[in-house]
C-alpha cells in the first residue's frame, strides 16, 4: 500500500513539473509563431477559387406541367 502512495505522490509532482514547464514556455513566447504569418502571402494557393456558375436555364420540377400541355 505504501508503494502506491509513493507512486501517486511522484506522479503528482511530475505532472506539476510539466504544468510549470508549460506555463513557463507560454509566458516566454515559445508558442508564438512570428515567421509563417509574414511569409504566408508569398506562397501561391494550390488551386484558385472558381466562382459559382449561375444556372443558364430554369429548373423544371417533376410535378410542374409545361404551358403547352
Amino acid at each position: 500500500m505504501s508503494v502506491i502512495l509513493v507512486l501517486v505522490a511522484f506522479s503528482v509532482v511530475l505532472a506539476g513539473g510539466f504544468l510549470a514547464a508549460f506555463f513557463w514556455s507560454v509566458r516566454n513566447g515559445q508558442y508564438d509563431d512570428t515567421y509563417s504569418s509574414s511569409v504566408r502571402i508569398l506562397f501561391d494557393d494550390d488551386k484558385p477559387a472558381e466562382p459559382a456558375a449561375a444556372p443558364s436555364a430554369p429548373v423544371k420540377l417533376m410535378n410542374e406541367q409545361s404551358p403547352n400541355q
